[in-house]
Parts: C-alpha cells; sequence; structure tokens
C-alpha cells in the first residue's frame, strides 16, 4: 500500500496495512526453499539484468538527444525482448509464475516499458514539455521500480539460499 494511501486512510480512522518489505516481497514471490532460490539465481543475473537496464536507459538518452534514431516505439514497449524481459516471459515465469507478486515485477516492468515508448513517440513528435513531463514522472518511476523490484529479489533469494 502506497504512503498516501496509508496516510489517507488513518487520517479516516481506518485499519492501515502495514508497508511491505523486500522480504514480504520475496515471501509472496514463494522462494522459501534454497532449492528454489539457487535455481531462479542460476537463470537470472540480477545485477547484469539491473546493468543492461541502466544500459538500456543511456541508449533511450542518445536517442531523446538525438544522437541516434534507432528507437522505435512498438519496439520499446514489447516486454519480451532485453535480458530481463526474456527471463520474465521465460525461466522466470516457469519459476515463479504461479506466484501473486511476479505478477508485480511484470507490470512494473510493462509499466516502465510503456513509459520509455511513449517518452520516444513524444520527442519524435516534438513535444518537447510533454516529454519532459513523462521523462520526470512515469518513466523515472517506472525505472525505479524495476530496479527496486529486482533489487529486493536478489536480497530475498540470497537470504533463502
Amino acid at each position: 500500500m502506497g504512503f498516501l494511501r496509508r496516510v489517507w486512510t488513518a487520517a479516516r480512522g481506518e485499519a492501515v496495512e502495514p508497508a511491505r518489505t523486500s522480504r514480504d516481497f520475496i515471501s509472496a514471490l514463494g522462494v522459501p526453499d534454497s532449492l528454489r532460490a539457487d535455481t531462479v539465481l542460476a537463470t537470472l543475473d540480477i545485477d547484469a539484468a539491473i546493468n543492461a537496464h541502466e544500459r538500456w536507459k543511456d541508449r533511450l538518452m542518445d536517442s531523446l538527444e538525438g544522437r541516434t534514431d534507432d528507437l522505435d516505439p512498438a519496439e520499446v514497449r514489447r516486454s519480451d525482448q532485453g535480458e530481463l524481459g526474456r527471463w520474465l516471459h521465460g525461466s522466470g515465469a516457469d519459476l515463479l509464475g504461479d506466484q501473486p507478486a511476479f505478477a508485480v515485477l511484470i507490470a512494473r516492468h510493462d509499466y516502465f516499458l510503456a513509459q520509455a515508448a511513449l517518452l520516444v513517440e513524444l520527442t519524435q513528435q516534438g513535444q518537447w514539455a510533454r516529454a519532459l513531463q513523462v521523462f520526470h514522472g512515469g518513466y523515472r518511476y517506472g525505472s525505479s521500480q524495476v530496479v527496486l523490484l529486482l533489487k529486493q529479489l536478489k536480497r530475498g533469494l540470497l537470504n533463502a539460499s
């Protein structure tokens, strides 16, 4: 539950759901046993996925700043591309797809890609003010959520193994 929702709920005198922790996220992913944790860690190098995400963001910035013009919004929006996307739709789904929190990770990844595609579209249309709003809003939020969830996943997996 988000911070503002918790504040609003408390202000109305209703019971407040506690903030989720990384342990809650991993527990919700159902990774209690070391064999499952080791298997997940063997199929995805989480640090490499985070680094690839950062490198992709650099490529996006090159496109937005006019140094390259090779990004197609439809391709950017596809969630089965890149190392993380292929893992999410492949072995990650096989290993963790039955867990409700795995859907959260996929949703955050999809949201990030939708924001990135919108950013490319707006830039290509010359809508600089709106592109800047998306960049500082949904794009940054989506990116940070993906990285945060990956770090939480890794922390939980290392603790379980």
